[in-house]
């Protein structure tokens, strides 16, 4: 099994590249919702009346910049475990 991060984890089966494509849409949707949220919040900001709003829509941005990480290394962990499993299936069937 190759490390985490690697780019062949990826593609060792039809499902390991379904369980990345979902990462992968998942991670975009965090990202888009994190540029709006701080764009939205930014353009707020020009308007004393709406202030606290802009604050919380910073804080949300940020929440989805901090999910953006955790998405990645959720996904290569799924990723290296999915290889791990199909290592231990493989020495099963080699030992029978």
């Amino acid at each position: 099994m190759k490390p985490l991060f690697h780019h062949e984890n990826r593609q060792k089966s039809e499902r390991s590249r379904r369980v990345y494509a979902r990462y992968e849409l998942a991670h975009t949707a965090a990202d888009f919702i994190a540029a709006i949220s701080f764009l939205i919040g930014s353009v707020m900001f020009f308007f004393e009346s709406m202030q606290t709003p802009a604050i919380w829509l910073f804080v949300i941005g940020s929440v989805f910049f901090l999910i953006k990480p955790s998405l990645r290394l959720a996904r290569e962990l799924t990723l290296y475990r999915m290889g791990e499993i199909n290592k231990l299936a493989d020495r099963e069937e080699q030992e029978d």
